[in-house]
């Protein structure tokens, strides 16, 4: 409660900072900018959140959004259509992460090595898919190549990142996205045996043998579930900005997700956190970078931020483990 409490008092302040400001910033279109990627960095701290919370961390994240990203334009570009191939990028960043998940459970590799290798080789592959080249709507919604994909990819636009056909950002709805999504997650972490066994494996494996849980399938279900959703991020990453790159699309945002899970209350040794506080989280970098925006400060502070944020999140955690296992001892 102490964290939520905190991280619910820096929100507040931010705001408050963020309106005083500049009087643009109470503007609807600014408003609803800030919670639509509010809305995306909630995605993707709520996969790093699975992962954390099971004992385990994936340091792939941004790169399978990248690779989400360009299969999602290529597949268009090849003429499947939108729909399918959403899914079929999903489906894909699933099957990556239950590769990586088998990698670490079954030959007993560490998490931190396998994602860490599956970052530079879903980067490469994004760049090998395209030779080096972006993929951008314009190409697929040409007239002249698939007429037919033009209404789709609008209605695709308009309900998962609120942009109607005249280019316009109508409302947050990668915001709507996120919260029903959280909500989901949230009961199956508090209100399910799935989700208690995930904490219990995250808090102690060890023990959770004992009683009898099957580590290995729970601990490769939060790879599929965490690259599932890195890769659907990358699919509304192109609907959202209209292009991707291979070399920059979802650079640094594994980090950034980290970072929202950790201020969000998710211990760095697994099995602690809320989905309340995932939420509330993942709101503080986006508002940090609208904030740095107005404000005038040069953006090479943000990095400065996010790394001095996980090393306290991490003191922190390490501080508060510390006085409870006396407290018990």
């Amino acid at each position: 409660m102490i964290r939520l409490a905190g991280v619910l008092i820096l929100l507040v302040t931010m705001y408050a900072a963020l309106f005083l400001s500049n009087e643009n910033a109470l503007a609807s279109s600014n408003l609803i900018d800030l919670a639509n990627r509010q809305g995306f960095y909630g995605l993707l701290t709520l996969a790093a959140a699975v992962m954390i919370l099971s004992g385990s961390i994936d340091l792939s994240v941004g790169s399978v959004v990248g690779l989400g990203a360009i299969v999602f334009g290529s597949l268009m570009k090849l003429g499947i259509p939108p729909y399918v191939a959403l899914v079929l990028t999903v489906v894909l960043g699933m099957t990556i992460g239950l590769v990586q998940g088998l990698l670490v459970y079954g030959l007993k590799l560490q998490s931190f090595l396998v994602t860490l290798c599956g970052m530079f080789v879903f980067r490469g592959l994004a760049r090998l898919i395209t030779g080096g080249l972006g993929v951008g709507l314009q190409q697929v919604q040409n007239p002249d190549v698939h007429p037919e994909f033009r209404n789709s990819i609008e209605t695709m636009r308009y309900f998962l990142v609120g942009i109607d056909s005249a280019e316009k950002l109508r409302f947050p709805a990668m915001l709507v996205v996120f919260i029903g999504l959280a909500a989901v997650f949230g009961l199956l972490l508090h209100k399910t045996r799935h989700g208690r066994c995930w904490y219990a494996i995250g808090y102690n494996e060890q023990a959770a043998r004992y009683a009898g849980i099957p580590v290995g399938p729970y601990r490769v279900a939060t790879f599929v579930v965490c690259s599932g959703l890195a890769s659907f991020a990358g699919c509304l990453l192109l609907l959202s900005y209209g292009s991707a790159n291979p070399d920059t699309a979802g650079q640094n945002m594994e980090l950034e997700a980290i970072t929202g899970a950790v201020l969000g209350g998710v211990s760095l040794r697994g099995g602690e956190g809320t989905i309340v506080g995932i939420a509330l989280g993942a709101a503080v970098l986006p508002l940090l970078n609208k904030l740095v925006t107005f404000l005038g400060i040069p953006t090479e502070v943000i990095p400065i931020v996010v790394g001095l944020t996980l090393f306290f999140g991490a003191f922190i955690d390490e501080f508060i483990r510390r006085r409870s296992a006396g407290r018990t001892g």
